[in-house]
């Protein structure tokens, strides 16, 4: 183990990514969605794991983010959980469980919380979902921001470009974020916006802020599971690293097993009873 991972507390909280944005290490964060890949995540020392509504997409086969239902995060998070010692476990809020209704936000949050053990929730959106997250707060739940391009508003935007290129939305973003920053929100994560707009929020707020295409002057960085391990194969924005290519050795593996079975090479003799 590292002595970066052997220094840091066992359980990372809320807090602990305040400390970690005050002595500038960088927090690392990654979706997850099921037990068995939690648990190896965890143990290689993930900062946050966050069970993200990308489920739609990568788990579920949705074209986007919209269709999943609370229940089916609930799901997913309850099995990320119980693989956990060590992560902070964020939850995200889907569509149609807090937007325009902060008394459903709150009855949302609390189900997540109760039902899976969470840590916290995130949700999208700025000046429009403020009193959801100050409700949601005030109840004692951890709220994780989202600003920038926003996947569950695709509908409005209609389009997958980068997000506050003109003055006017960054101006906005940066106003929603120290919105979301005073409604008391632990931290933010801004997707697919300019670098120098990514830096100026992080160098303003006090709070952690998380990029995902947001450029590397921000506090910790984000990616889909499936992307950055090259399960997924016709995703490629900019802002993704692949760090592998498990769709080219699974189908590798599951071809020789096919062959193996085919070809009464499997089971061998030491391989029965």
């Amino acid at each position: 183990m590292s002595a970066a991972l052997s220094d840091r507390p066992r359980r990372v909280t809320t807090h602990v990514l305040q400390e970690m944005k005050i002595r500038g290490e960088k927090i690392a964060m990654l979706t997850a969605y099921d037990y068995s890949i939690a648990r190896i995540l965890d143990r290689a020392g993930i900062d946050v794991l966050l069970v993200g509504d990308s489920a739609s997409n990568v788990i579920a086969g949705y074209e986007t983010t919209i269709p999943i239902t609370l229940n089916e995060m609930i799901y997913y998070a309850s099995s990320v959980v119980r693989a956990i010692e060590r992560a902070l476990v964020v939850v995200d809020l889907p569509f149609g469980s807090y937007q325009g209704n902060s008394k459903e936000a709150l009855s949302s949050s609390i189900r997540i919380m109760k039902e899976t053990g969470a840590h916290a929730v995130k949700l999208e959106g700025g000046r429009e979902v403020v009193e959801s997250v100050s409700r949601i707060i005030s109840a004692g739940i951890p709220v994780m921001g989202h600003l920038g391009l926003t996947p569950q508003s695709i509908h409005k935007f209609g389009t997958y470009v980068v997000r506050a290129k003109e003055d006017a939305e960054a101006k906005k973003l940066v106003d929603d974020a120290h919105l979301l920053e005073e409604a008391g929100c632990f931290a933010l994560v801004l997707e697919k916006i300019p670098a120098t707009l990514g830096a100026k929020v992080a160098g303003e707020l006090k709070i952690p802020v998380i990029g995902i295409g947001a450029g590397r002057n921000v506090d910790g960085q984000v990616l889909v599971l499936h992307d950055m391990l090259g399960i997924t194969q016709d995703f490629s924005p900019r802002f993704l690293r692949r760090y592998h290519n498990l769709y080219q050795e699974i189908t590798g593996a599951v071809t020789k097993y096919i062959d193996d079975v085919k070809n009464i090479e499997f089971p061998n003799e030491k391989e029965q009873y």
